[in-house]
């Protein structure tokens, strides 16, 4: 298992301002990622070491907006809004999580304006709709060349990420409360009636990244 990426949602009318913002904050640059046809959403990317990414995502005006669950989860969270929507954790197999949930994962695809095209499979989405803390799972059904990750510099990266929730809640989701099966990864745990005002929730609250001009945080 790995941190694959995180993903900040917003309405579509801010999409453009928070890709500048976020960008800006980070010292990179964005990548025009697509629209997710499946998903009624569209996104832009930032790659980071080790294969990860930061994804901000908006919805459109279509109906896969409200039917697709990560078009649902996007819309909402953006209503509300705006702001870190979760984190996913990338795995090479989904067959265990789709036993245990008892359905198939869902496919997922988009073009990228190059013309490639860029296809996974995910499951999770709708756990995540009902508890915020949990990440969905996400396997990549292209090369490692052709992950959003590719090509990233040296900075920014990841420091750690705020989630408020249950560390052993989210230990469980991910297979063994008895195992941290993301070592590597830095997660500052806070109790949900730590969050500052009522429309925050449990759930990925920030996340503090190194850059090029010393840490940065994003909430």
């Amino acid at each position: 298992m790995r941190l694959d990426h995180v993903s900040y949602a917003v309405e579509l009318d801010a999409f453009s301002s928070t890709v500048s913002r976020i960008g800006s904050l980070l010292g990179a640059s964005f990548r025009d990622g697509g629209v997710h046809p499946r998903f009624g959403t569209r996104n832009a990317i930032l790659p980071l070491p080790d294969g990860a990414y930061v994804e901000v995502v908006a919805p459109l005006e279509h109906p896969a907006t409200e039917s697709a669950p990560f078009g649902r989860a996007v819309k909402r969270r953006a209503r509300l809004g705006g702001g870190w929507l979760g984190w996913v954790v990338g795995v090479d197999d989904l067959g265990a999580f789709e036993k245990r949930l008892g359905r198939e994962a869902a496919e997922g695809h988009r073009r990228r304006p190059d013309g490639q095209l860029l296809q996974w499979h995910q499951i999770g989405v709708l756990e995540l709709i009902d508890d915020p803390q949990l990440p969905y799972l996400i396997s990549w059904d292209c090369p490692d060349a052709l992950h959003p990750s590719a090509g990233a510099d040296a900075l920014p990266d990841i420091e750690q990420l705020e989630i408020a929730g249950d560390r052993d809640a989210v230990l469980a989701w991910l297979g063994d409360v008895d195992r941290d099966p993301l070592p590597e990864l830095k997660v500052n745990w806070l109790e949900p009636a730590d969050l500052r005002n009522a429309y925050d929730e449990a759930g990925l609250v920030a996340v503090d990244f190194r850059t090029a001009s010393g840490s940065v945080r994003i909430d």
